[in-house]
């Protein structure tokens, strides 16, 4: 009897088993079998990431990072064109298995997973030459006269808009971006990383960072991963960790002037 009752047991647990759902396939298990990873990427950030639309390809911090990520996978490399608006409802829906460098932030949080961070920005306040004698810190950019361009979607939208709330703000989606609406003359200010806002200056010498007592907003800066699969966030936060330790993110980040 003990025994047909541990039989009856075993049966019952076998039953309850197979009737569970199955749970769903990580990430990792998806790009190894398929041997493709798939990096969401919106080739507008410099110097991070930067596409050539004559020949269709990224070059940037985030592309090297990528392209050593799949290397140690062993699988491809395919870079998912996208922007700051869809980031995380692409990862969501599952369209690629991570993106490249975003800001960590709450919003994002709700919807994504984020992987530890690697790299992180200061948001420090631009305009032109001509107008820098207009603006002495971050109060004087919060004025009715004052025109503030930002990009659909990013961080820094919702920053601006909380800076600077009795400033004009136009809101401008990619490809066009914050910076061009101040290069054009339609805005007065604009507000980047200091990652961004370095190469941008380099390349437009009529831009000028606006003197302010400091950055605001240092943010950490990581990977956006599908919320629910800690099977992919732990190989990727692992990966991450090593990779630190052999040196490599500081190599890529003195090769990018970051």
């Amino acid at each position: 009897m003990r025994f047909l009752k541990s039989l009856g047991l075993a049966a019952a647990f076998a039953a309850s088993f197979l009737a569970a759902p199955a749970s769903a396939q990580s990430a990792l298990q998806d790009i190894l079998s398929g041997g493709v990873l798939k990096v969401g990427t919106t080739g507008d950030w410099n110097p991070m990431s930067v596409r050539d639309p004559a020949t269709n390809s990224y070059v940037g911090y985030d592309i090297d990072v990528m392209t050593e990520l799949a290397t140690d996978l062993g699988v491809e490399l395919e870079f998912v064109p996208t922007d700051w608006k869809t980031l995380v409802n692409g990862v969501v829906a599952g369209n690629y298995h991570m993106t490249g460098s975003a800001s960590i932030s709450p919003a994002r949080m709700k919807a994504a997973g984020f992987s530890d961070s690697y790299i992180s920005v200061e948001i420090f306040p631009f305009t032109t030459d001509d107008k820098v004698d207009r603006f002495s810190g971050w109060d004087s950019i919060n004025s009715a006269d004052v025109k503030v361009g930002t990009t659909l979607g990013t961080t820094f939208e919702k920053l601006v808009k909380e800076w600077f709330p009795d400033a004009e703000v136009t809101v401008v989606e990619a490809p066009a971006r914050g910076y061009q609406e101040v290069l054009s003359g339609r805005s007065d200010v604009f507000i980047t990383s200091n990652i961004e806002g370095a190469t941008l200056v380099s390349k437009f010498p009529n831009l000028r960072q606006i003197e302010t007592d400091g950055p605001r907003a240092p943010s950490p800066i990581a990977m956006l991963l599908p919320q629910n699969d800690q099977v992919w966030i732990n190989y990727v936060n692992s990966w991450i960790e090593l990779k630190k330790a052999q040196g490599f993110f500081d190599r890529t980040a003195e090769k990018w002037g970051l």
